[in-house]
């Protein structure tokens, strides 16, 4: 498993863009108010990520005061995080088509609703970032760079 692409993301937002601006488009005046509930979800998402992603990164990097970790649970890590990542692209992507529509959109239940759908576009991003910085932290940290000669002396002793 790679790491996560950012075209993969910015090809999600888009797609999850053009069908909330359709959908939008075409069934706004039945559609109730945008509710918070779900904003708050994606950014105590975020939050949560965000405390993995310092947490992990520091008992990778084993510092001090910080227990050893679970190799199976960094790779859980990383795979919420991915999940997370394309999750938070789509649903930036939705908000980002909705924001975009009202934006246009003369009236007074639109204007209502534009507070909902720019906070809703922020808390999709951070969620976007914290995960990819979650993904980012569960690598395992390079090596100091050793001395090619010492490799190839230490390769021909084992032979």
């Amino acid at each position: 498993m790679g790491p996560t692409r950012p075209a993969t993301l910015v090809v999600a937002g888009l797609a999850s863009a053009a069908v909330a601006w359709l959908l939008v488009s075409s069934f706004y005046s039945r559609i109730p108010p945008l509710p918070w509930l779900p904003i708050v979800t994606l950014l105590g998402l975020a939050v949560l990520e965000g405390y993995a992603a310092a947490n992990t990164r520091a008992r990778i990097a084993r510092r001090p005061g910080r227990d050893p970790v679970d190799p199976l649970a960094v790779a859980r890590f990383v795979v919420l995080a991915k999940a997370s990542a394309l999750a938070g692209s789509i649903f930036a992507g939705f908000y980002a088509g909705l924001d975009a529509w009202l934006l246009i959109e003369r009236t007074r239940a639109a204007a209502n609703d534009v507070p909902a759908a720019s906070a809703g576009l922020a808390a999709s991003l951070a969620l976007v970032g914290a995960a990819l910085w979650l993904e980012r932290s569960c690598r395992v940290p390079d090596l100091p760079d050793r001395d090619p000669d010492e490799d190839d002396r230490s390769r021909r002793d084992d032979l």
